[in-house]
């Protein structure tokens, strides 16, 4: 366990430069602008570095084009992934009519793999924000403190939230449950992951707008962190309508359960690919960066 880097920025600015501005969000420093002995700016951003896309030059158009396929090397590929696969399951284990052509038990093997890839991508993607800024060659830390960065708050609160659905998920497998057991081991992981969902992904939002929500639709990282809210809303959408009515033992709406879930992972699965065009907007450090 590491702590007392979280007071800091993930990123450290050349020691020639100066800060110019300084966005916070509450404790939460997003946004540093350093101006360097050439006059030219570097802007840091809390996502930019714990997709280790290093700080962007301010005024120098947009990197050239590349297509992110195959990147095993890179944590950033494998949690994109990881959310791929994990979007996929869920979305493939609610597909419409689907449960007329396979069993109930197949179902539920296809969600609970699913949310062991979710797992797996949000704790990459834990990894990546614990890990931002550290100097090439350190050990990488499996595990750290640090309440006062915002990245640190989105991944780690998402991370939790996939491991209710974890529990959601298998306990969906087991059959003989009481409507009151249901309640407690199928219906309430499902509802608090669900929060954690949104929670985590208001949070991304306000780490990439710096405030609780703003339009930047010509940015990549915008629409990935926007169009895994709406997939957070869908998946709550999708918990509620799971709520167990104690008098009959029925759904509150089946279809919308599933309905709901479907749709939450198409977003996410979209949202994952997005996150691959991210990935290829890395650009080297500018010369004299350090």
């Amino acid at each position: 366990m590491a702590g007392g880097a979280g007071s800091r920025a993930p990123w450290q600015p050349p020691a020639d430069g100066e800060s110019v501005e300084r966005v916070r969000f509450g404790p939460f420093l997003t946004r540093e602008v350093v101006r360097r002995p050439d006059g030219s700016l570097l802007v840091y951003t809390s996502r930019r570095q714990r997709k280790g896309l290093g700080p962007r030059l301010e005024g120098a158009g947009p990197p050239a084009h590349r297509r992110v396929v195959w990147a095993p090397g890179e944590l950033g590929w494998w949690v994109a992934v990881l959310f791929l696969v994990g979007a996929g399951c869920f979305a493939v284990g609610a597909l419409p009519g689907l449960s007329s052509v396979a069993s109930p038990e197949l179902i539920g093997v296809v969600f609970f793999v699913g949310s062991l890839f979710f797992t797996s991508a949000g704790y990459a993607q834990f990894l990546q924000s614990i890990n931002a800024g550290r100097p090439e060659g350190t050990r990488r830390r499996l595990f750290a403190v640090q309440p006062r960065r915002i990245d640190w708050w989105a991944c780690g609160v998402q991370s939790v939230g996939t491991l209710w659905f974890n529990v959601n998920t298998f306990e969906a497998m087991q059959t003989g449950f009481t409507t009151r057991q249901e309640l407690l081991r199928v219906w309430t992981p499902d509802f608090v992951g669900s929060i954690c969902f949104l929670v985590a992904s208001e949070l991304a939002i306000i780490e990439v707008c710096q405030t609780w929500f703003s339009t930047r639709d010509r940015d990549v990282s915008w629409w990935i962190v926007m169009v895994n809210m709406v997939g957070s809303v869908f998946f709550m959408i999708s918990a509620v309508a799971a709520f167990v009515r104690p008098d009959t033992g029925d759904l509150l709406d089946a279809t919308m359960a599933n309905t709901g879930t479907f749709l939450g992972a198409a977003c996410f699965f979209a949202g994952a690919r997005l996150l691959l065009d991210e990935l290829a907007q890395s650009e080297p450090a500018p010369s004299g960066q350090t």
